[in-house]
Parts: C-alpha cells; sequence; structure tokens
C-alpha cells in the first residue's frame, strides 16, 4: 500500500489552472487524512481511498464557500478512512461517513474528524500489535519485488476511457505478461526527497546496516518510470495550446521527483489509430516538438488509440515500459556499486554489508536473479565478518535472518532445493550460539523459531509449484523444529520475565518517528554502534520493558499454530508416529493454555495408536496429563476411565501414586469428591473443586458404562467356551476369568455374560451374596463357570458371547459398569497373546507341573456350535458292483440299535444324492419293491419311510433296488433318524439323531486329467460273470491325440467269475478334452452283444493339460 505523506506542495497558478477540481478534491484529503485519492496497486489489495462527488458544479469553478454558492454548488461527501497496518497493509476497520455538507466549515470539520481518529486507530493498532509483529518478516521482504511505474494523468474515477485503460493495465495480469507493479498517481504526488549525493565517506560513521523504509521505497514509493497520460490527437485544433499544457505537465513531473534517475516517458491517448510509420508526415513532425518542448527521447513519447484491440496496445507499452524500468534499476545497481571505492573496512564495515544488499535488491527489481543471488551471498558472508557483541547482536541476526531468507527463496526459485537446505543449516549453525543479551534469552528463541519457520513456509511454496518431498525431507521438520524453540521460548520468558511488576514509564519502546530507522536495533538507543551502552539506566528500563511485554505473548497459541502445521505435514507424508508424537505436545500446549477439553481429545485420540503398539512409558505421561485435564474439567467418566488406565498393567507409576489414584477412583465410586492431583495449576484447583461439588449434587447421573475394548484397565477379563462345540445332550460349559493389576483388593457386585441367545443369559448372571465371594485380589485370576443347557430347536446353530459387564460400586454411591465386547481382552490383548503364542513354545514344555493359572496362556473363545446328539446305531451297506444300465441294483441295509431305550420313531431316507450332474434324477430310480422291474414314474429318492421302533439290540434289515437308464457314476445316500428322550442335568429333553452313509458306483477307474507329454496309464477290467468260458477279441483304433503302448490287438478266453486286465500306456499329444483311443471288444460265442453296447461303459475323452516346464527349463529362460 502506498499512501502519501508530509504537506501538499504550493505549485503554480498553471497547474491549478490544468488540474481544476481534481486537486481541489486530492488536497482536501490529504490536508485532512492524508490518504492519496487514487492510489491503486495491482498486485496487492488497497483499501478504497476517499471518494468525494461534485454535484451541479461546472468543471471549470469551484464552489465559494458563500452561503448562496453552496445551495447549488454542494458537495455530496462519500468518505472511507481506513485503519491499516503500516506494515502489512491489512484492512483493520472502516468508517463510514455518509452526509450532504451544507458549508465549507462542516466539510473541513468532517474531513479532520476523521483524520484524526485514522491516526488515534493506527497509533492503538501500532501499540497492539508491536510485540506480536517484532519477529516477523517485513511484507516488503516477502513479496514479489516488482518495477514500480506511476501512471499519472489518469481520472479513473469520472473518465470512462481512462477507466478501460486503467483496467487493461491492472486486470487479468497473467504469468506471461511483464512483472511490473502500476499504480495511479495525481500529476502533483510528492515523491520521496532524495537527498544529496555523498562524494565522501572519510569521517561518515554509519548508524544501522538497512533502513527499515529503503525496500517499501523502491517498491512502492520510488518509481522507477513516471508516465503521462494526456489526450491529444495530430490533428487536434488547438495543437500548440495543448503542446504546452503537456511540456507544462512532464516538467510538474520531473520537478516533484526532485532529482532522483526516474525516467519519465508521455503516452498520447489519441481517439483514430495511426498511420504506418513514415506515412503521416503531420504527426512525425508535431512528435518531433513534443519531444522538444517536453525534453523528451522519441523512445519515451507513445501513442494509445482508444480501440477494440486497446488491450494489446497496453502490452506493448508495459514492455516499453519495462525496458525503462530495466535501464533505471541497472543505472542504481552501478550508482551504488561506484561507492565501494570510497569505504575502508575499518569504520564502514556496515556499509559493505548494506550496498550488496541494496544491489541484490535492486537486481531482484530488475529481474536479475541470477545476480541478486551473488549480492545476497556476498552480503551474507559480510554480515557475518562484523564483530559481534551485546548492543549490535540482534542487528545482526536480523540482517542476515532477511538476507538468508532472499537466499534460500531464489535457490527455491532456481529449482536448486539442496542448495537452498544447505545454506539453511549453514545459517543456523553460524547463529544458533549468537544468544546477545543473557536477560533477553528469549528473544534468540524467538528469532530461531522464525527462522525454521519462515523457510518451512518456502519449503512448503516450493512443493505446491512442483518440487518434490520425500518422508525424510519434508517441511514438517521445520515446523516442528520452530515448535521446539517456540517452548524454549516460552521457559526462558517463565524464567526470566518474572521481575518487575510495573511498566516503565515513560515508555522506553516509544520512538518520535513511530518505528526503528534500522531493522533490529533498540528503541532506546537507535544508531549506537558502540559496545558499551550509553545509558545504562535507559538500558535497564528497556530490558524490562521487553520482559513485561513477553508476559503478554500467547505463547501456547503460537505453538500450537506451528505443531498444527507440522502434522498436517507428517500426515501428507505418511508419518504417523511423529505425526502422533506432536499432538502429544499440541495436547500438553493446550493443557498449559487451560483450554482442557481440546486437551483432552487430542491425547484421546493418539492414546489409541500408544495402546496398540505398547508404548507403556509414554501412554503413562500421557495418561497422567489426560487425568489432570479430567480433574480440572470435573468429567467424571473421564476420570474413571483414566484413573483404570493409571492403575493397570500399561501404567509405570509407582507404587504409592497408584495406591493413591485408586483411593480416589474408589471415592468417586463413592460420590465422594477426590483429592486434587499434585502436579495441577493450583490457581484452577478451587474452580475444579467447585465443579465437582456441583457434580456429586446432580442426581440421576450416577450410572456410566465404561467399554473396556477401547483402554487397558485395572481389570483384566478374558472369557471362553470349554469346547468349540457341544451336543445337545451335554451342558455347555463358559467361564469368566477376571484379574485385577491394582495395589488393593477390588470388590465388585455383579457379573453378567450376554449370549446371542438372550434366553440363556438368566443363568450366565452372579451377584455378590457375600463380601469375600466378589473380591478380586492383586495379581491373582479368579475364574467364574457358567452352565446350561441348550434348546433342541438351536441345533446346528451358534451361540456367541456379545459381551460381558461387571459392576463397580453400589446403590449408595456410583455404578459404573465395565463392558467387555465379545468374550474380553482390550487394547493390548491382541498383542499379548500373539507373544505369549511364541513364548510358550520355548518354556512350555519346562512348566507342565505347573499349577496355577497362567494368565498369558489363556485364549478367548467366544462362540460355539450346539450340534446334534451322537446316534448309536449301526448302519451297513452291502451290494456288488458295478451296476448295470436297466438292471434292479439291490444294495442291502443293516441297521442295529445300540441304544439303552427304545429309539423311536426310526425313519429311512434312500436314493440318490441331490446336488449331483443334472439329468441324473430322470435316468435314476428307486423302490423297496424288487419282485419287479420299476418304472419310469419311480422316483429317484425315497424320503421319510417309516421303520418303526427298535429296541436296544434290535437289528432291521432292509433292501432298496435302483434302475440307471444311462451310465455314469453316481452317489446314493442313506439316511436313518431317530428320536430319543434323555435328561441333561435334571431336565428332560427329546433328541433327534441321525446317521448318514453313502454309496458311490462307477465306472473303471481312469486318471482325472493328463499332461502333454508325460504317460497317461489307463487299465481295463474285463470280468466274466456267466458260467461259462468267455472268448473276447479286442482291438484298440488310433487316435490322432495320443500315442500308445500296448496290445494294439489281442484275443483272450476268460474263465467263469474270473477277472482279466488290460494295461495301456497312452501318450497324449494335444491340450484340452481329448477323445481317449476306442477299445473295440467283441464275442465270438455270444453274436448278439453288440461292441456299441460294451462301448458305454468305457469312458470316452479326458481332459489333458499344459506341458508343465522343468527346472532345466526354467535355468535355460
Amino acid at each position: 500500500m502506498v499512501r502519501t505523506q508530509g504537506r501538499v506542495p504550493m505549485h503554480s497558478s498553471v497547474l491549478r489552472k490544468f488540474i481544476l477540481h481534481k486537486v481541489f478534491l486530492s488536497r482536501c484529503v490529504l490536508a485532512g487524512a492524508q490518504l492519496s485519492t487514487s492510489v491503486i496497486q495491482t498486485n496487492k489489495c488497497t483499501p478504497s481511498d476517499p471518494l468525494i462527488r461534485r454535484t451541479n458544479t461546472s468543471s471549470g469553478s469551484f464552489p465559494t464557500g458563500k452561503a448562496e454558492d453552496m445551495t447549488e454548488n454542494s458537495l455530496f461527501i462519500l468518505l472511507r478512512v481506513p485503519l491499516c497496518s503500516q506494515k502489512q497493509g491489512v484492512l483493520l476497520h472502516n468508517f463510514y461517513w455518509l452526509g450532504l455538507a451544507t458549508s465549507m466549515k462542516m466539510f473541513w470539520g468532517l474531513v479532520m474528524s476523521c483524520a484524526l481518529m485514522s491516526r488515534r486507530g493506527i497509533n492503538r493498532q501500532q501499540n497492539r500489535t508491536a510485540s506480536g509483529s517484532q519477529w516477523e518478516l517485513p511484507p516488503e521482504l516477502c513479496c514479489r519485488p516488482m518495477a514500480f511505474v506511476a501512471l499519472t494523468g489518469l481520472d479513473v474515477v469520472y473518465n470512462a476511457v481512462h477507466r478501460a485503460i486503467w483496467d487493461a493495465f491492472c486486470a487479468n495480469r497473467r504469468a506471461d505478461r511483464v512483472p511490473i507493479s502500476f499504480k495511479v498517481l495525481p500529476g502533483d504526488h510528492e515523491y520521496p526527497k532524495c537527498r544529496t549525493k555523498r562524494t565522501s565517506y572519510e569521517w561518515y560513521i554509519p548508524k544501522g546496516i538497512v533502513k527499515t523504509g529503503w525496500m517499501n521505497k523502491h517498491l512502492n514509493l520510488v518509481p522507477a518510470l513516471v508516465v503521462l497520460f494526456y489526450e491529444l490527437d495530430w490533428d487536434d485544433p488547438q495543437w500548440k495550446e495543448k503542446q504546452s499544457e503537456c511540456a507544462t505537465k512532464v516538467e510538474i513531473v520531473r520537478t516533484s521527483l526532485q532529482g532522483r534517475n526516474t525516467k519519465v516517458a508521455v503516452v498520447l491517448i489519441q481517439k483514430k489509430t495511426p498511420l504506418p510509420p513514415g506515412e503521416d508526415l503531420v504527426a512525425s513532425e508535431r512528435a518531433s516538438a513534443l519531444c522538444s518542448s517536453c525534453d523528451l527521447s522519441g523512445k519515451s513519447l507513445f501513442v494509445l488509440p482508444h480501440t477494440d484491440h486497446l488491450v494489446g496496445y497496453i502490452i506493448r507499452l508495459e514492455n516499453a515500459f519495462y525496458e525503462h524500468a530495466q535501464t533505471y534499476y541497472y543505472t542504481e545497481i552501478r550508482r551504488v556499486k561506484s561507492h565501494k571505492e570510497f569505504l575502508n573496512k575499518t569504520t564502514h564495515q556496515l556499509l559493505f554489508v548494506r550496498h550488496q544488499f541494496k544491489m541484490a535488491f535492486l537486481s531482484e527489481l530488475k529481474q536479475d536473479t541470477q545476480n541478486a543471488l551473488k549480492y545476497y551471498r556476498a552480503a551474507y558472508s559480510l554480515v557475518h565478518e562484523l564483530r559481534a557483541h551485546e548492543t549490535n547482536m540482534l542487528e545482526i541476526k536480523t540482517m542476515a535472518g532477511f538476507i538468508n531468507y532472499k537466499i534460500c527463496r531464489l535457490c527455491f526459485q532456481h529449482n536448486t532445493p539442496l542448495d537452498a537446505i544447505a545454506q539453511f543449516r549453514k545459517h543456523i549453525d553460524l547463529c544458533k550460539k549468537k544468544i546477545g543479551c543473557a536477560e533477553l534469552a528469549f528473544e534468540h528463541s524467538a528469532w530461531m523459531s522464525k527462522q525454521f519457520q519462515s523457510f518451512g513456509e518456502l519449503f512448503d511454496e516450493a512443493i505446491k509449484l512442483g518440487l518434490t518431498a520425500i518422508q525424510t525431507q519434508n517441511p514438517g521438520f521445520y515446523y516442528q523444529q520452530a515448535a521446539c524453540y517456540s517452548q524454549d521460548r516460552k521457559q526462558m520468558a517463565q524464567q526470566l520475565c518474572q521481575a518487575g511488576t510495573t511498566y516503565p514509564s515513560p515508555d522506553p519502546l516509544d520512538t518520535q518517528s513511530g518505528g526503528l530507522d534500522f531493522y533490529g536495533q533498540r528503541p532506546w538507543r537507535q544508531g549506537h554502534q558502540s559496545i558499551d551502552p550509553t545509558d545504562p539506566e535507559k538500558e535497564k528500563l528497556g530490558i524490562l520493558a521487553l520482559q513485561i511485554k513477553e508476559r503478554d505473548v500467547p505463547h501456547s497459541e503460537l505453538i500450537i499454530a506451528l505443531l498444527s502445521n507440522a502434522v498436517a505435514q507428517f500426515k501428507k507424508y505418511k508419518c504417523p508416529r511423529m505425526k502422533s508424537h506432536l499432538m502429544v505436545q499440541m495436547g500438553e500446549e493446550y493443557y498449559h493454555a487451560k483450554d482442557y477439553t481440546k486437551a483432552l481429545k487430542l491425547l484421546d485420540y493418539v492414546m489409541c495408536d500408544y495402546r496398540t503398539e505398547r508404548w507403556w512409558p509414554l501412554l503413562t505421561a500421557i495418561l497422567t496429563t489426560a487425568l489432570h485435564c479430567a480433574y480440572l474439567m470435573a468429567s467424571v467418566k473421564d476420570y474413571i476411565i483414566y484413573c483404570m488406565e493409571l492403575l493397570g498393567r500399561a501404567s509405570t507409576l509407582k507404587e504409592e501414586q497408584k495406591s493413591r489414584i485408586e483411593k480416589n477412583l474408589f471415592k468417586v465410586l463413592m460420590n465422594d469428591i477426590p483429592e486434587a492431583e499434585s502436579e495441577c495449576d493450583q490457581s484452577s484447583v478451587g474452580a475444579a473443586r467447585s465443579l465437582w461439588t456441583d457434580r456429586m449434587a446432580l442426581s440421576g447421573s450416577n450410572e456410566l458404562t465404561v467399554e473396556m475394548q477401547d483402554y487397558i484397565p485395572f481389570i483384566q477379563c478374558k472369557a471362553r467356551f470349554q469346547s468349540p462345540s457341544f451336543h445337545v445332550d451335554q451342558p455347555i460349559q463358559l467361564q469368566v476369568f477376571l484379574r485385577a493389576d491394582c495395589p488393593h483388593p477390588v470388590s465388585f457386585s455383579k457379573l453378567t455374560v450376554s449370549l446371542s441367545n438372550q434366553e440363556y443369559n438368566q443363568w450366565c448372571v452372579v451377584e455378590s451374596s457375600g463380601q469375600d465371594s466378589m473380591t478380586l485380589l492383586p495379581g491373582k485370576p479368579r475364574c467364574y463357570n457358567f452352565s446350561f443347557v441348550a434348546k433342541t430347536e438351536d441345533v446346528g446353530k451358534k451361540v456367541e458371547m456379545t459381551g460381558i459387564e461387571m459392576m463397580l460400586g453400589g446403590d449408595s454411591g456410583r455404578c459404573v459398569f465395565l463392558s467387555w465386547r465379545g468374550a474380553g481382552g482390550d487394547a493390548a490383548s491382541t498383542q499379548e497373546a500373539l507373544q505369549a503364542s511364541r513364548s510358550s513354545r520355548r518354556w512350555a514344555r519346562g512348566n507342565e507341573a505347573r499349577q496355577e493359572l497362567d494368565w498369558d496362556s489363556l485364549t478367548l473363545q467366544h462362540s460355539t456350535m450346539i450340534i446334534s446328539r451322537v446316534p448309536r446305531i449301526c448302519v451297513q451297506l452291502s451290494h456288488q458292483p458295478p451296476a448295470l444300465t436297466n438292471e434292479m441294483f439291490c444294495i442291502s441295509l443293516t441297521v442295529q440299535s445300540q441304544e439303552d431305550v427304545v429309539a423311536k420313531d426310526v425313519k429311512l431316507t434312500a436314493g440318490l444324492k441331490p446336488g449331483q450332474e443334472a439329468g441324473l434324477g430322470q435316468t435314476t430310480h428307486v423302490t423297496l419293491d424288487g419282485s419287479s422291474v420299476c418304472d419310469d414314474n419311480a422316483p429317484a429318492l425315497l424320503t421319510d419311510v417309516p421303520l418303526g421302533d427298535l429296541t436296544p439290540g434290535e437289528k432291521l434289515e432292509k433292501c432298496v433296488y435302483m434302475r440307471c437308464v444311462s451310465t455314469g457314476p453316481r452317489i446314493f445316500l442313506f439316511h436313518v433318524a431317530y428320536s430319543i428322550d434323555t435328561a441333561v442335568e435334571g431336565r428332560h429333553i427329546v433328541c433327534n439323531c441321525h446317521k448318514l452313509s453313502e454309496v458311490l458306483l462307477a465306472p473303471p477307474n481312469l486318471p482325472s486329467f493328463g499332461r502333454v507329454r508325460d504317460s497317461l496309464p489307463v487299465r481295463y477290467h474285463i470280468e466274466n460273470r456267466t458260467s461259462q468260458v468267455q472268448e473276447v477279441e479286442i482291438a484298440v483304433d488310433p487316435s490322432d491325440a495320443f500315442m500308445f503302448s500296448g496290445l494294439k490287438q489281442v484275443r483272450l478266453r476268460v474263465l467263469p467269475s474270473t477277472e482279466q486286465q488290460m494295461l495301456y500306456n497312452y501318450y497324449p499329444l494335444m491340450a484340452g478334452y481329448q477323445t481317449l483311443p476306442q477299445l473295440n471288444i467283441s464275442l465270438p460265442r455270444c453274436p448278439t452283444s453288440s461292441s456299441p453296447a460294451l462301448r458305454r461303459f468305457l469312458p470316452q475323452r479326458i481332459f489333458v493339460k499344459g506341458r508343465q516346464p522343468d527346472d532345466a527349463s526354467i535355468a535355460a529362460a
């Protein structure tokens, strides 16, 4: 933001004649509020300036201030006075004044009152932000330096053409346009005065390194080029008068620059498109005359036609302006460099640093970043050659930090991140021990924190622009280190800033100019460079003032903000442990800042990871802080939970500390107020006790439920069914094991187990009938057994434990229900069970004789299956395979009872097993009547055939006949079911028992598959079931898919009731489903038999897999 300062210069009457009412308006505001009427910057957000609109007033006259004139020439005023931070340019507050001034006196009163309010607001804001912004880098250092070009002669408020030109300059500035900062300034704008050029440095002693306003001056106050816009066509009838007027305006601009090297250019705004060069002789002649009268070179005069192609002309103008600005900054760099020959290293060491810094900054304005980096590096080396002592240590570190920031920024800009990291490490190594005044040691930590934070921001910005970071090198580490130094600052401030109580008066930090003259100097001894302070008393008061101001700094907020940035980075780069570590620090800072709710939320989030990974010392420290938060908040549930965990096996506290915590826990269970934690902030303990009193007085909130799976409590619970399955005639038994890890015995009132079938829950409850029966001794596991009888309708179903609940406390106090999901366990049980299973293999053999219960070896069994009663019957099947097509094949079934009582309602299910190949059900028929061939209407499966009752030892025989219409393997099942009365633990139940047997009827054996170029043995069995000797002729047909070895054609005799075997070795040649070589069989003594009928009993096809590569082929590949 640029703001005109100082008084308004009085120019000649010519100026007043040409600027007309705009000069009047700007002077009104300058005299009252010291603000410019239209200062606009394209690359920053600038508060709106005062707008003064004149109505019913001719352009050539001014109101006289008389009453009769004011009725016709009234001023409609909309004055907006922003209160801004001088360094950041942030709009903080706006006052709006809207009114109708009926007299000039009222108008001036309004302007002066607004100016006074603006100045008071700025002063208040400066005082309020002085301590907070002391370590902030100035915005002019952090922004990208761009050439400053001032535009004059544009009325962007009332002239539409001028507004269009200005919009073309400032709107839609893409990356391909030249980097220039434009501002619209009035024609009589007063630029900073140019000091007299120094010709000798012989007796000159510098008072500091770099002035605080120098960078801002060259960014926003001293332009490299001033461009005067003037509306003038070549064929204007009043050419002479306007030429003289233009020359006068140029002279006014030059006078305002007061001897600076700033270039001046003129842009003629014309309505017509100019002719090509050389064709318009009048234009050439008048352009030469105008350059002569304005004392301009031909390269400084431009023509801007206001046509449809305005943006194109503007871009060409920008390029020309950029060249002029380049020339200006080049001249300034040479001017600064020329001073070097007048300097000596004895008294002018500061000037060597100053000049290198100025040349570097001017090179950045010139967009010569390579030379800028070279000059910054030279300045950095020179600044560390300065003789450092307590009085100038802060100034040296401040400038070193500025220059280091610039070097790192340019290295990232040049895509050399390793150079930036190396420079920053070098910077830290050189400066980390330059503490300065011991009484202000916290300032060094604040400065170091800012260095790491700034580099982290630069690193992050470079990543957003395309740089790739890794887990071990990302901005999170720099934010983390910045937070560490902020923590050091906080600790040092607590140690050093406790002495003074009264702020010194007058304020030693106030300065006459409202700010420092040089960066890094003390307000009470500006310009002082000697080793010893000029006024020891003033030095003491200044240190005291800084210490008192340091007390008001919100250290915890600064630390939390840095840690939050670091957490975001580590989360982005998937560093979970670093993220958890920093979140713990954030929680502790919230605790110190007395924001206990946020502290508890963060700590509770992190504790999940530490519980799972078994970091017991870390978890104990976090739990202790969480317990303090819960106490100071009077959060009863949280306080109980953290007490339980600190008493458990995960806690590393000493026994006396655990005893105190256990005592407090049972106080809360008795509805009493617990004792204050020893490390709590004593200033907050009183308020906490009041909160506890209110909590205990509330009725209706005396029951709490705590989910123990999420924590590691002081009572462990494991439960199991004694078997993975139980028969329905057996009682289902489950065990619940409990162990207390606290120093003293624990009594509880009730223990319940919840099951998936809630009807069984009534058998899984135990309540205290005596004090001793429900007490857990420290470290001694205790087992509680439960038993119940399953219902017959639950056969084939699972019974699962859904939860276990233990009640601590009683009706007289507060009841806390400890609830475990499933079969118990907690956040660390899984890892402990895994570790126990590994270690048990090594030492279990030597401990077989040990009788006490090993807690770690207990495993959870959360479910069991209810299965049917074991049948005590014998089922035998007998048959004579193979079964031929259309044969009434008989399978004999024998059932014998081995029960002690009568087996009632015996039923048989026999036939084809469901779920086989489709179509078998239509080609298979089953019947119990073997006297005749069953027809096609017979079913494939007979169900629930009643067989009556079986007495103990009784045997029953039954024949089942099968008829198969087609060939192929089949599986037949025989299912015998019955019911029996029995008693389980005094309860009479009816058990349904069943036994299943299966029979496989299949053709001759054949391998399930073959493989290309691997031998495939096939054996054929030929059985003679007749009473005569049979002659058999066998011939094998060749196949393209197989080679084979064996008898291709043979004639043999088979005796009655004997079997003959034929072995062939097939050699597959192709993969896929292949047809086997056909075996043709003929019986010469039985001419009625046909070969196709016999062939149906033989396998036809087989699946051949591809060749399997051997080790040699793999090695060759």
